[in-house]
């Protein structure tokens, strides 16, 4: 059964947006289109586990290659990653609420497998770029000191 969730990804790495309608999930895919990302699936998420320990992302075969934009409409035809291995799966808050400042390491379980997990205000101007430093602190490309990622 698919995830309510959209993906994108970044050098063959994906990242699952999950948040309650409204939140942003397809606009941050959007933004992050706009920064040289690929749409992986949007609205809806197929997840499968793969040998040794991947988790793939998938759309659904109808919604291959289509993004919603609000305001625009159902864009399709899009340039599509998938199936892409997961790295990283961000919570969207809902609009005024604030992640917190250190947050301690969380995970996302599926399928038997194991992600990162952090939360983001989808909707801010850094969001596009905590997404990214969040993936290469997740790929191991960047070092934390505190937070999410520390080791």
């Amino acid at each position: 059964m698919p995830l309510h969730a959209s993906c994108a990804a970044r050098g063959g790495d994906g990242v699952l947006f999950l948040g309650p309608s409204g939140t942003g999930k397809s606009e941050l895919v959007l933004r992050l289109m706009g920064r040289g990302w690929t749409l992986v699936a949007d609205d809806q998420v197929e997840l499968e586990a793969e040998p040794p320990d991947l988790l793939m992302a998938a759309p659904p075969a109808p919604l291959r290659g289509m993004l919603e934009v609000r305001g625009l409409g159902l864009v399709r035809d899009l340039p599509v990653t998938a199936p892409a291995p997961l790295r990283l799966v961000v919570d969207l808050l809902p609009e005024g609420e604030a992640p917190p400042r250190l947050p301690e390491p969380r995970a996302f379980e599926a399928q038997g497998r194991r992600l990162p997990r952090i939360a983001l205000a989808g909707r801010e101007a850094a969001a596009p770029d905590k997404v990214s430093l969040a993936l290469d602190a997740a790929c191991g490309r960047v070092a934390m000191a505190a937070g999410a990622f520390a080791a």
